[in-house]
C-alpha cells in the first residue's frame, strides 16, 4: 500500500482555523493549538450572545420609551397599559424608534394612551 501524506488536507484544515482567528491578539492568531481553542470559544460566545443581544435591546427600548413617556406625563407601565386598552399594537422596537426620531408622533400616541387610561 502506498504511503499517503496528509499535507494538503492538513493545510486546508489549518487555513480554515487561521482565517477565523484573524485579528486575535498574540499567539492566538498564529499558533494552531491556541487558535483552534480560541475559535471554538469564540463560536460558543457568539451563540450565547445572539440570545443576550435580544435581551439587551429590549431593555434599551424600554428605557427609551420610559424616558419619552415621562416627558409626556406617563410612566412606561401606564403607557403600555393605555396602548393595550386602546387596542393599539405597536411593538417596543417601533415605539422606541418613534420616541427618538419622531417626537410628535410619540406625543400623539401617548395622548391616545392617556385617553384610554382615563376611560
Amino acid at each position: 500500500m502506498p504511503r499517503v501524506k496528509g499535507g494538503v488536507a492538513t493545510r486546508a484544515r489549518k487555513k480554515k482555523v487561521f482565517k477565523r482567528a484573524k485579528g486575535y491578539w498574540g499567539a492566538k492568531k498564529n499558533q494552531f493549538q491556541l487558535a483552534t481553542e480560541q475559535v471554538r470559544h469564540s463560536l460558543k460566545y457568539a451563540t450565547r450572545d445572539r440570545r443576550t443581544k435580544k435581551r439587551d435591546f429590549r431593555g434599551l427600548w424600554i428605557t427609551r420609551i420610559n424616558a419619552a413617556a415621562r416627558g409626556n406625563g406617563l410612566s412606561y407601565s401606564q403607557l403600555i397599559k393605555g396602548l393595550k386598552n386602546a387596542e393599539i399594537n405597536i411593538d417596543r422596537k417601533v415605539l422606541a424608534e418613534l420616541a427618538i426620531t419622531d417626537a410628535q408622533a410619540f406625543t400623539e400616541i401617548a395622548a391616545i394612551a392617556k385617553q384610554a387610561l382615563a376611560a
